[in-house]
């Protein structure tokens, strides 16, 4: 089992500085708008902002679940101006007939000095759709996108590697399931967050290799209609990583959303040094979706929700988490199935409205 963007956004809703902020300006500011199911951010060589819209899919409604296929999938830059360019378009989306809950390009992470950068485009199932439905051939990879715009071709296929090696097959209920979620360029390595297949891939000059799978754990079972076994029986429970950034440490940090029953406080931050087990950095999360680092080296963790996946929605979160002392929510209340982060010295900058198509929006919150 998978729990992949789209259908997780589904339960859930059952910039840098574009210029010196008024001293007014004290809350969230929306500094773009009209996007389409945004997700991951970074900031390019220049300081603008770029975002990985997973599009509206299409009028192709021949996939599974009544899923729809479609070339709506887009990497945007935001300028300091507020001006927004697609450069990249004609990218593989997935969504509802509606638009929303898109599966496409999930994120967008720069190398050092933000010249060439790396973008994921999500798939949500087993390698194999992609030979099903030909259509979906170019899901379930990882690009490489030049200074110029151009896509320079395709520098790792995650859903091929989930195929191939598997890596959470010692963990309950796993199978074999890829959708590839977050990446990160900012060391030597480039690295994926496959929050279906549960692993994380790092990406070298000897190919690709496994850095780590996040263990799955234990939940107690929720109170639902017919549900096979009674309320509070310990289930095993999903890891679903869906975010992944390397720390000041040089070590890298992942954000787990959980799978089902996904259940309120039990996501962590993992921190995971190449060749050594991950440890919980940070407990007492809720469906995390991205993480970030500010350039004082406190940690930032976007939550989808407040509270689990099952029963009515609730707002996301933005919680400061200080390597001392307590954590704290930034911008409560505000926040409606956000999805992306980036964090520069002054402004956190949030993909919110991350499952609608045409409403995303871009949000830039103090830090202070």
């Amino acid at each position: 089992m998978t729990i992949d963007v789209r259908k997780s956004l589904a339960l859930a809703a059952g910039l840098f500085a574009l210029a010196a902020a008024p001293a007014a300006a004290t809350g969230p500011q929306v500094i773009a708008s009209g996007l389409d199911n945004p997700r991951g951010l970074d900031f390019g060589f220049a300081g603008e902002l770029y975002v990985a819209e997973s599009g509206r899919g299409g009028s192709d409604c021949t996939l599974p679940n009544e899923a729809c296929f479609g070339k709506t999938g887009a990497i945007t830059k935001i300028d300091k101006r507020g001006h927004k360019k697609r450069v990249v378009g004609n990218l593989p989306s997935v969504a509802s007939p509606s638009g929303g809950e898109a599966t496409g390009p999930s994120d967008i992470s720069f190398t050092l000095g933000g010249l060439l950068g790396y973008f994921t485009v999500g798939l949500g199932g087993h390698p194999d759709m992609r030979a099903e439905h030909p259509q979906t051939a170019g899901m379930g990879k990882l690009y490489r996108l030049l200074p110029t715009g151009h896509v320079a071709g395709v520098a790792g296929d995650p859903a091929a590697y989930e195929g191939a090696n598997n890596p959470d097959a010692d963990q309950p209920t796993a199978e074999v399931d890829s959708n590839p979620n977050s990446v990160d360029a900012s060391g030597l390595h480039v690295t994926v967050a496959d929050a279906g297949g549960n692993s994380l891939i790092r990406y070298g000059l000897r190919g690709p290799d496994t850095l780590g799978v996040i263990p799955f754990k234990m939940s107690p079972a929720p109170e639902i209609p017919d549900f096979p076994v009674p309320p509070g029986t310990p289930i095993p429970t999903q890891s679903v990583p869906t975010s992944i950034v390397r720390g000041p440490d040089g070590a890298y940090y992942v954000g787990q959303l959980t799978g089902f029953p996904f259940p309120t406080g039990g996501a962590s931050v993992w921190r995971i040094v190449p060749g050594q087990a991950p440890t919980e950095y940070a407990t007492g999360f809720t469906t995390i979706n991205d993480l970030a680092f500010g350039k004082d080296g406190t940690l930032y963790v976007l939550q989808m929700t407040s509270a689990t996946l099952i029963g009515p929605p609730t707002p996301g979160k933005l919680i400061r988490v200080p390597k001392r002392g307590a954590r704290t929510e930034l911008a409560p209340g505000t926040l409606t199935s956000p999805t992306g982060l980036a964090v520069d010295d002054k402004y956190a900058y949030v993909s919110n409205k991350g499952d609608q198509a045409g409403a995303g929006e871009i949000l830039r919150i103090p830090l202070r």
